[in-house]
C-alpha cells in the first residue's frame, strides 16, 4: 500500500486537482479532503493547495484558518504530520501560526504570474530531501498577496536556524523580506511557499520542466521509509 496524501479543498481553491495529479505522478495516492471534514481520514500527509479560499476576504487565509478541517490538521501537524502549504496554503499556515510571519499584498500592488527562479536553502525537510541545498530550480508563481514579512527577530531566527526553505533568485516578485519564498517549522514537517510546484511536474505544462516533482517524491520516500 502506498502513502495517502490528503489535499484540502476550501471554497475558492483552484489547484486541488493539479495537486492531486502531482501526488499521483510521484507514486502516492491523493485523498480529497473537504474544508468541513472534521477528521483527516487517516492520511499520511496533507497539502493545502493554492487558490483564493473564501475569496481572500479579511486577509488571504484568515477565514480558511477556522474551517473545521483545520482543527485536526493543527493538532496532528504539531505531533509531526507532514503538511505542505502552497501559495494560499502558505497564507493559511501563517494565519494558523503553524509557520511564522505573515503575507501582505505584493509591494507593486498587482497580481503577478511568471516562471520564478528559486534557490533551495533547506533540503532536509520532509518535503525537500530530493533536492540539494543550493540547487536552483524554476517554479511557476501566481499571487496577489505574496509579500512575506516578519519582524527582524523572527527573520534572524529563521536564518540562524536554517528555516528559510526557498529564496527568490534574480528577481523578487512581491517584495518579500530577504527574498524569502518559503519557510519551514522547527521540526521540518511543515513547509510553506508561494510558488506552485504542482505546476512543474510534467515537461508539457508549467515551466516545461519537472522541478516541482521532488516535493512530492520527497514526502513519498519519507513516508515509505518510516
Amino acid at each position: 500500500m502506498t502513502a495517502r496524501i490528503g489535499v484540502v479543498t476550501f471554497p475558492g481553491s483552484l489547484d486541488d486537482r493539479d495537486t492531486q495529479r502531482a501526488i499521483r505522478l510521484a507514486g502516492a495516492e491523493p485523498v480529497a479532503l473537504w474544508h468541513k471534514d472534521k477528521n483527516l481520514h487517516q492520511v499520511d500527509a496533507v497539502v493545502l493547495c493554492g487558490g483564493f479560499s473564501y475569496g481572500d476576504y479579511l486577509r488571504a487565509g484568515a477565514i480558511a484558518r477556522f474551517s473545521p478541517v483545520m482543527e485536526p490538521l493543527l493538532e496532528q501537524a504539531k505531533a509531526g504530520l507532514p503538511v505542505l502549504g502552497i501559495c494560499n496554503g502558505f497564507q493559511i499556515l501563517t494565519e494558523a501560526h503553524l509557520l511564522p510571519g505573515t503575507m501582505l499584498r505584493n509591494d507593486h500592488l498587482h497580481f503577478i504570474c511568471r516562471d520564478q527562479k528559486l534557490r533551495v536553502e533547506n533540503a532536509e525537510t520532509s518535503w525537500t530531501t530530493d533536492y540539494t541545498a543550493g540547487q536552483e530550480i524554476h517554479i511557476p508563481l501566481k499571487n496577489n498577496d505574496g509579500q512575506y514579512v516578519a519582524d527582524a527577530y523572527t527573520l534572524d531566527q529563521l536564518e540562524a536556524e536554517g528555516r528559510v526553505a526557498f529564496r527568490y533568485l534574480d528577481f523578487n516578485p512581491n517584495g518579500s523580506q530577504r527574498d524569502i519564498a518559503g519557510v519551514t517549522n522547527e521540526a521540518g514537517n511543515v513547509v510553506g511557499l508561494m510558488p506552485h510546484p504542482e505546476h512543474a511536474v510534467e515537461p508539457l505544462i508549467g515551466t516545461g520542466r519537472t522541478d516541482g516533482l521532488p516535493f512530492f517524491t520527497s514526502i513519498l520516500k519519507k513516508l515509505v521509509n518510516v
